[in-house]
């Protein structure tokens, strides 16, 4: 089974100018967690709770700034991958960026 999360928003003061890291920005994380078989017997103790993927990935966007997204999409999947023992876990961050005429920029990281 795969636990997704798509377009949580949270705001954060990461980037590499000066304006994003004091102003902050929305980032918005899609996430995907191969997680076996947790869940299928109607159970939550034993299933992943999204409400616990999403306090992670708002506690490591908040504990730390990063200037790259690819920092930040590499250390919400090392932490989904401490907390949540997934088989895999793949982590897209996306942002509008500074200065670009486009919806938004995404960086897509996957742990094994």
């Amino acid at each position: 089974m795969i636990v997704e999360l798509n377009g949580l928003e949270v705001h954060g003061r990461h980037g590499a100018y000066e304006e994003e890291q004091i102003a902050g920005q929305p980032f918005w994380f899609d996430v995907r967690l191969e997680v076996g078989e947790r869940g299928a017997d109607d159970d939550l103790t034993g299933a992943v709770d999204y409400t616990e993927v999403a306090a992670a990935i708002r506690t490591v966007s908040d504990r730390h700034r990063f200037d790259l997204l690819e920092a930040l999409a590499g250390a919400v999947a090392d932490e989904l991958q401490r907390a949540f023992a997934p088989e895999w876990v793949t982590v897209r961050v996306r942002k509008r960026p500074a200065g670009l005429p486009v919806d938004w920029s995404a960086v897509t990281v996957t742990r094994p």
